[in-house]
């Protein structure tokens, strides 16, 4: 099951009248002011959803404009500069929340990293990164007809037929991104299902592997852009 650190902080302070509030609360329970952000919270406690990493769009939606109109800078014109400076905070992190967990790739990236698995840095095939295992055969085969198109285009060969090549390249490249899609989706209900760490590793798998795709998807782009329109 999902565990937070023992130092992960329970209450946010008012800074009205000093009251703690739970992190899921947005206004204080004695005094009703708006409460500064606590940047030690998460995403899913500020939008007061589950932990998880499929999400009702419609239900995301409604919440992100629920709160949108609470946190607004216009309602807080006239306010204490606290209260002002809290609407913009959390209004701001309203906004990346939001931009986080409408996507599920992002999603699941930022789950991996409240659960203690982020990602780090990642670097394309070009940028010194270890191929993942299960794309050795797809990058070999790139690899080798990249290296014959660079050829052929050095030695002036027929434009045409080096982009059809090159839009058959991205053929396997873009099948193993559904297939990454499919699995995603799968791994991702049976974390919510159980919480456990065997389906974490598979979806951190899963991103780095498709990060690789799409630095491979932006290669073959690069090369088509070089043999101009």
């Amino acid at each position: 099951m999902s565990t937070q650190p023992s130092s992960f902080p329970s209450l946010v302070e008012c800074r009205n009248c000093g009251a703690g509030a739970p992190l899921r609360e947005h206004f204080c329970p004695q005094c009703e002011r708006i409460l500064t952000i606590s940047r030690h919270g998460d995403y899913f406690i500020f939008f007061g959803l589950p932990r998880q990493l499929v999400i009702e769009p419609a239900l995301l939606e409604s919440r992100f404009r629920e709160l949108s109109r609470k946190f607004h800078p216009d309602f807080y014109y006239n306010a204490a500069p606290s209260e002002r400076l809290a609407s913009l905070e959390r209004s701001s992190y309203l906004n990346d929340a939001y931009r986080v967990l409408k996507s599920k790739v992002s999603r699941v990236e930022y789950v991996l990293g409240l659960e203690g698995l982020a990602l780090g840095k990642t670097s394309g095939p070009e940028g010194g990164a270890k191929v993942p295992p299960s794309l050795l055969e797809e990058v070999f085969a790139l690899n080798e007809e990249l290296d014959d198109i660079r050829e052929q285009r050095e030695a002036g060969g027929d434009p045409a037929a080096l982009r059809t090549r090159l839009a058959a390249a991205r053929v396997p490249i873009e099948a193993k991104q559904r297939d990454h899609e499919r699995d995603m989706d799968d791994l991702s209900v049976a974390w919510d299902a159980r919480h456990d760490r065997a389906s974490l590793e598979g979806l951190r798998t899963l991103v780095l592997e498709r990060h690789y795709l799409r630095n491979l998807l932006d290669t073959i782009d690069r090369e088509t852009a070089l043999l101009g329109a």
